[in-house]
């Protein structure tokens, strides 16, 4: 921590000599905590898929993910090349509204839990004093997306998918919700 605060110092102090003002050097490490968080969790994920692959593989005996690119490195890329350009199919007796508007509710929510993630010291997007509640909250509303997803089609089968992947988020989310919660209550003095 102490390392952390001189670097900032020294930062501050050469901002200073160029004359730029201090607001613009909060800016500018505030963009630079975010870029490297989300940078680190974007290679940890790819990492961690890169070797969910490998390890499959292996124990199925499968060769194809060994050849796309040196060690299999860009078969994550050509996966989300190919999920990028396949063609939006909508059922022909479907409701396109909730067909269109059930994956964006299930995405928009995890991009709203950002706002009161801590980012670095004294670095948070949004500071609402209830983050933890927040986020709790905003994350509970996946499950609604998923369902209207798999209603959204008009078939029973999606319709039954869909169901069953919000039973299993609602699964997922009360012992989160619990261990979080216990977590907070502990931390209020």
């Amino acid at each position: 921590m102490i390392f952390n605060t001189n670097f900032e110092e020294q930062i501050l102090n050469l901002f200073d000599e160029f004359h730029f003002p201090k607001e613009f050097f909060s800016f500018i490490w505030i963009i630079l905590s975010i870029l490297t968080l989300i940078l680190g969790v974007t290679i940890g994920v790819l990492v961690l898929v890169w070797l969910e692959r490998k390890i499959s593989a292996g124990i199925q005996q499968r060769i194809g993910p060994e050849y796309a690119g040196p060690l299999g490195i860009i078969q994550a890329l050509a996966d989300g090349t190919k999920l990028l350009l396949k063609e939006d199919i909508i059922p022909s007796r479907g409701d396109t509204w909730l067909f269109h508007i059930g994956p964006a509710i299930v995405v928009i929510p995890v991009f709203l839990s950002y706002l009161v993630i801590p980012f670095g010291h004294h670095i948070i997007l949004t500071d609402l004093s209830i983050g933890v509640f927040f986020w709790i909250a905003i994350c509970s509303i996946v499950p609604l997306g998923l369902l209207m997803a798999g209603y959204g089609s008009n078939n029973k089968y999606s319709f039954l998918g869909g169901l069953r992947a919000a039973a299993q988020s609602i699964s997922y989310e009360i012992p989160l919700a619990l261990c979080v919660l216990s977590i907070s209550l502990r931390a209020i003095r």
